[in-house]
């Protein structure tokens, strides 16, 4: 089983310092969130609660990813780090490219890209993009992105991006993975289809086994089940080694501890008791993997 610990909300002048602990207690890797802005007004739309509330506020930390696992690659040798997920349609691509093969570079492949479409209507508002074209934009963008990392003189004439021949470099020795995030069905297709792995919202411990089934089941659609794959997921219960014990045999093999805000019960919270919470963490359940 994999452990990753969910850094999403921390904070941010804290994040070197848990890098380093949390590769110390053998997590296998940090998970970001992202936003690129957060209004003051947004509709109840969050399609992760029933209330439609988003559980973030507006002053609720969202570094730069590319800075962040930077400084944390920088302190650590071994641990991985991705973003749970990083809104791409909100980006452009050559950007992205660009970024994410240097971090790849500098943190010896430690890097992968987690992909989302985005949810806030208001967000893409703001930066002048179709929120209603976000999928279509997605997967040309990721087709981009797998044409600039091949470090070769490429271009591309698509219906969202439209580009000469241009080449990338220094490009990465390996083209980072790409796991796709989101729980509708379009979602899944997507990270069958396209992705190196999946990232999944909260999910019920009940609700595991099934997941994996559709993504087992369209990856083998796909041709594509042969492939090296990781289903990180997430669950709406109290970690427990009872509970990870049972999910392996539903077949979970990635998993990410809560955000610290979730796991301490308040929002802003010490070092100290960020350690603490993974060494809890690591010793009643990664110690037992």
């Amino acid at each position: 089983m994999k452990f990753w610990q969910a850094i999403t909300w921390a904070e941010t002048e804290q994040l070197i310092e848990i890098a380093r602990f949390a590769e110390e207690m053998g997590f296998h890797g940090l998970m970001s969130g992202d936003h690129a802005v957060y209004p003051e007004s947004i509709a109840p739309k969050y399609p992760y609660s029933e209330s439609g509330v988003p559980p973030m506020q507006s002053d609720d930390e969202y570094p730069d990813q590319t800075a962040i696992f930077a400084a944390m690659a920088s302190v650590t040798s071994k641990i991985l780090f991705t973003c749970g997920v990083y809104v791409l349609p909100l980006r452009n691509p050559h950007e992205v490219a660009r970024a994410s093969a240097t971090l790849a570079i500098l943190s010896n492949d430690r890097f992968i890209l987690g992909v989302g479409i985005g949810w806030m209507k208001e967000e893409f508002d703001i930066y002048g993009i179709d929120f209603h074209q976000r999928g279509k934009i997605t997967n040309e963008s990721i087709e981009v992105l797998q044409r600039l990392w091949s470090g070769q003189m490429v271009e591309h004439h698509g219906a969202h991006f439209d580009f000469p021949r241009v080449q990338l470099s220094p490009a990465p020795r390996t083209p980072p993975p790409i796991y796709i995030g989101g729980s509708s069905q379009i979602a899944l297709q997507r990270a069958a289809r396209v992705g190196n792995g999946y990232i999944g919202a909260g999910t019920a411990p009940d609700d595991v086994g099934p997941l994996l089934q559709r993504l087992s089941a369209l990856r083998k659609e796909y041709g594509r089940d042969h492939l090296p794959f990781e289903a990180m997921i997430g669950i709406t219960a109290a970690p427990s080694l009872k509970l990870y014990q049972r999910l392996t045999n539903d077949g979970l093999e990635s998993t990410v501890a809560p955000p610290f805000h979730y796991a301490l019960g308040k929002k802003h919270s010490t070092i100290s008791e960020k350690k603490q919470f993974m060494e809890f963490y690591a010793e009643s359940i990664i110690r037992h993997f």
